[in-house]
């Protein structure tokens, strides 16, 4: 039947049924994911990260001993209905997937191992007798060790300091206005028995909860597929995606039927929503390969060297992490002042300066640009990279081994990272301009942009191409790439009336866009 509908007049217009869907590479797409189920070691993987990703998705759901989830519940929801930001509970209960609005036991999520993997990851860096501890044998089971240790600490803290903010929920700088919502409810107190055994007990339950995660994450990086802790704190980000979507609606397609917003704003949100996504994948896969050419070698009768090889440098090398430290500069010192300071006017006027507006966009930048810089500085090691290459025979084409490959590096690098430090500053500036100059709720913004964003979409390439590799090594085709089976080679001319078929196919879809976005916008301007 789709045959039949899709064999127009004129040969380039004739497409079968299984061409058609491979125009989009949806045919692709589908036949991986069945050729991943055929594998029975992929199939094992898949299902036993799923198995833990429900694990991790239930354990959200389990309240700390001695708490009212039911009040902060409520008080969430009257975030995400606009009468406050959310501010730090917010940003903390995307990242923890919904678990501190129920007061779970992974309220903390893996926050405080990944703050840790960062804090020691950085002291390798700058302090030379950990660096010599990372580069002996052995010494990464160390750094390890040293990271486990340091996520018990930080749970440890962040806990007891969660249990203060839940005794004393007027009094805490990330729970504000949740007197009103206590009584909307009747005067029902958010914690009834406080003391130290509440504190105790919460302390005990979060940093369990956290250690638990963590060690899933362990097992699903040895026997699952892909990064245990980036799998779990996307799967964690992308349960607010419902959440996002039914405020979104509520906001544009109220059931009152008086919106201050057009429904049209919906139908650009997300046209440029995909188009956020791709320039995100773009740049997060974009890199500059540097050539180095290896001299030849003789040992004994074999001939080694002599080939030219590629060295990637990623645009983007630092990742999400000045995004986040950014972040942390900005949001904590500027909300633990304006707590600290209640009486004083102008501490609350710089406070509200650093947390919106132009002010709020320049210190954001410069913060990201300078942590762009200084995580690259930190990690990236020209000097290093140009004594290997020197040591093992390579050069780079046009530049002397030594120091002048070195500085030659390092000024590429410098290029790089600044392309990557402006992608950075418009893609975590992008959900906060959304949120202010288009109405959109904070909870839906989240997703164009920021960390949320760059940790889904770099966790997803990521476990896409760990599933490639397998189904490759299994000679199956891949997502993106096909097995080398040295068969199902076309001739030129074949390869070309496909190029032109599949042009002519995308040129009609592109017209049935355009025409659905018309009507759209008619319906749209017919609501209004």
């Amino acid at each position: 039947m789709v045959a039949e509908l899709v064999n127009l007049q004129g040969p380039l217009f004739y497409l079968s049924a299984g061409e058609l869907s491979d125009c989009f590479g949806l045919g692709k797409m589908i036949t991986a994911f069945c050729n991943a189920v055929k594998v029975p070691e992929l199939r094992q993987r898949i299902f036993f990260t799923l198995a833990v990703l429900i694990v991790v998705r239930l354990g959200a759901s389990v309240t700390c001993p001695g708490v009212n989830a039911a009040v902060l519940q409520s008080w969430f929801d009257s975030q995400l209905g606009g009468e406050g930001g959310g501010g730090v509970a917010a940003l903390l209960n995307i990242f923890s997937g919904g678990a501190l609005e129920n007061c779970a036991v992974f309220s903390l999520g893996v926050m405080p191992y990944i703050s840790a993997s960062i804090m020691l990851q950085l002291l390798t860096a700058v302090v030379p007798r950990l660096g010599k501890m990372a580069r002996e044998e052995g010494g990464r089971q160390k750094i390890m060790q040293l990271t486990r240790y340091a996520t018990i600490a930080l749970c440890v803290f962040q806990g007891y300091l969660l249990a203060l903010s839940f005794e004393s929920p007027e009094s805490s700088f990330f729970l504000r206005g949740i007197e009103a919502t206590i009584s909307k409810l009747g005067g029902t107190p958010l914690v009834g028995d406080k003391g130290f055994l509440f504190r105790f007990g919460v302390v005990v339950s979060l940093t369990a909860g956290s250690m638990f995660l963590m060690w899933l994450g362990d097992r699903v990086t040895e026997s699952g597929i892909g990064n245990g802790m980036s799998v779990v704190i996307s799967v964690g980000i992308l349960s607010r995606l419902p959440a996002g979507l039914v405020q979104a609606w509520k906001t544009f397609v109220p059931s009152s039927g008086s919106s201050t917003v057009s429904p049209l704003v919906l139908v650009v949100l997300i046209v440029f929503l995909l188009a956020v996504i791709a320039a995100v994948i773009c740049i997060t896969q974009g890199q500059r390969r540097i050539s180095v050419q290896y001299a030849k070698r003789v040992v004994g009768r074999k001939v080694y060297g002599g080939q030219t090889q590629f060295m990637p440098l990623k645009v983007n090398y630092a990742g999400v992490m000045p995004i986040i430290f950014a972040q942390a500069l900005l949001i904590f010192p500027s909300t633990i002042a304006s707590m600290a300071f209640k009486e004083s006017s102008l501490v609350q006027r710089v406070t509200q300066s650093l947390s919106q507006g132009p002010l709020h966009y320049v210190f954001y930048t410069a913060l990201i640009f300078f942590f762009s810089y200084f995580w690259v500085a930190t990690q990236f090691q020209p000097q290093q990279i140009a004594d290997d290459l020197k040591k093992y025979g390579g050069y780079v084409p046009g530049v002397r081994p030594g120091a002048d490959t070195a500085r030659f590096l390092d000024v590429v690098m410098t290029r790089l990272t600044f392309a990557g430090a402006v992608f950075l500053a418009i893609i975590a500036i992008l959900p906060q301009v959304l949120s202010r100059q288009m109405n959109v709720p904070d909870v839906t913004a989240q997703f164009f942009g920021g960390t949320s964003l760059l940790i889904v979409v770099g966790v997803v390439l990521d476990t896409m191409r760990q599933v490639e590799t397998q189904l490759i090594q299994k000679n199956y085709d891949g997502f993106l790439r096909k097995a080398k089976t040295g068969s199902g080679d076309r001739s030129p001319l074949a390869v070309s009336v496909a190029t032109q078929q599949k042009t002519s196919v995308l040129s009609v879809v592109a017209v049935c866009l355009v025409v659905l976005a018309a009507v759209c916008i008619l319906v749209a301007s017919r609501i209004g």
